[in-house]
């Protein structure tokens, strides 16, 4: 017999379900987050309620806390019933810490510099976004496959391909409103060829086949496919109006929001496929359209990757208990912090390579002729002899033209770092195993 998802709550919240007068020293005790500050749900919040307490009633005494904070949107499920939110201490503690990182600045401003250190870090989410999806392309594979720009050989490395192109599109877009017609260009850069159930690129569904299963049920029906457009239509309008809090709106935290768009288009599945990659990339827009620019850079779909079963939860608790958003933004929250964290120990490293490149070069006369970008290229031509790059590889990597590449290149041809060589049609430039003579040879 298939076993549920998620355990269903004990009972619909109401305030005269259990009397007040009998119950007050539950009330007083439970809050809206345990004292950890963890949002829990039933199915969790059961095994931690103490011998002595009654867990029904914690949880009553629990959901009023919460009640009494609850934010609700202008946004409703199929059955007509209001989404909403509430903002624990807790959560606004994670948030403020995510948005002073972005207030300190974690990139570089230096535009040199920060190509090369976050280089690579323009394709993470592309992969791991189609790796969610159930791409199987090794990482290495696909940096290689969108550096060197080399034609998708199958259907999994298209995803990766679409997706890449896709951040690209965001990035250009990130100062427009929201419309149904950037959704469905965002959907059709993401499923490009892809005609997975019965997939058009760019097209919404048009029928209610589509149904979320958790591999023995269904736990999820989106809305009917004749009311996409309409309810596409509050989407887009709940994204482009301002929540500041001033004149009788609530204020809703940017991230708050993003996290929440992402959620509706989830909600929604207005596609036959591609829904998951066209809802992320919703939530990058709002978040580089609201100023958090290093986000570029941030790869949640890598963590969403290595748990996926959470990441589903998330929705499923959000819609079973009362339309709550805030289980969806807390995990997303937590989800985000640690690809910040990542970001910074990935930066750590590579501003420690880096450093390492510069004293080597420092000691050759050819260094102070080189720039970042040539530094790190001798740098992973040093770890990497026998390795060929090329001139479009370079220009994607570091977002330069494929003049200004090609110049870099044969500058480290010219000091004898590197050697030209026939590469198939185009023209190679091979890392010899010398390189560390080359340099000690000219001090």
């Amino acid at each position: 017999m298939a076993r549920n998802t998620i355990e269903k709550a004990p009972f619909e919240f109401s305030h005269s379900l259990y009397k007040i007068e009998e119950n007050y020293n539950y009330l007083l005790k439970y809050k809206e987050v345990d004292n950890k500050g963890r949002y829990f749900f039933w199915d969790e919040f059961k095994y931690r309620v103490p011998k002595e307490d009654d867990a029904k009633i914690a949880w009553w005494a629990t959901k009023w806390a919460r009640f009494t904070k609850m934010k609700s949107i202008e946004y409703k499920d199929k059955d007509k019933k209001v989404f909403s939110f509430c903002m624990p201490d807790a959560l606004q503690a994670k948030l403020h810490r995510i948005s002073k990182l972005s207030a300190q600045g974690i990139v570089p401003h230096n535009s040199i510099k920060r190509n090369y250190l976050i280089s690579s870090l323009l394709m993470e989410e592309a992969i791991s976004s189609s790796q969610l999806e159930g791409a199987s392309t090794t990482r290495r594979v696909a940096k290689k496959m969108l550096s060197s720009g080399r034609k998708p050989r199958n259907e999994d490395e298209l995803m990766i391909v679409n997706n890449y192109l896709l951040m690209q599109e965001v990035k250009r877009t990130k100062n427009e409103d929201l419309t149904i017609d950037m959704i469905l260009k965002y959907h059709k850069i993401a499923t490009r060829e892809n005609q997975n159930n019965g997939n058009i690129a760019g097209t919404f569904r048009s029928n209610n086949e589509i149904v979320i299963t958790d591999g023995f049920e269904v736990v999820h029906e989106p809305p009917c496919f004749k009311n996409i457009p309409k309810r596409l239509n509050i989407v887009c309008e709940f994204a482009n109006k301002e929540h500041l809090g001033e004149n009788g709106e609530i204020f809703i935290h940017p991230i708050v929001k993003a996290i929440i768009l992402h959620f509706m288009i989830g909600y929604e599945h207005p596609f036959p496929d591609g829904n998951g990659r066209t809802a992320r990339a919703i939530f990058y827009w709002y978040m580089l359209k609201n100023g958090f620019d290093y986000f570029e850079y941030v790869s949640i779909s890598k963590l969403l990757k290595d748990a996926p079963t959470q990441y589903g939860k998330s929705f499923l608790y959000s819609e079973n208990d009362d339309n709550d958003l805030t289980y969806f933004i807390f995990y997303q929250v937590d989800i985000i912090i640690r690809a910040i964290d990542e970001l910074l120990n990935y930066l750590q490293d590579k501003s420690k390579e880096f450093e390492e490149v510069t004293q080597l070069l420092s000691t050759s006369k050819i260094g102070n002729s080189l720039n970042f970008i040539q530094k790190d290229i001798v740098k992973k031509a040093i770890k990497n002899p026998g390795r060929i790059f090329t001139s479009k590889e370079i220009m994607l990597d570091y977002d330069k033209t494929a003049n200004t590449a090609r110049k870099y290149l044969n500058e480290l041809v010219d000091y004898e770092i590197l050697a030209t060589i026939k590469n198939g049609n185009t023209k190679g430039y091979i890392a010899p195993a010398n390189i560390r003579d080359v340099l000690e040879n000219n001090k």
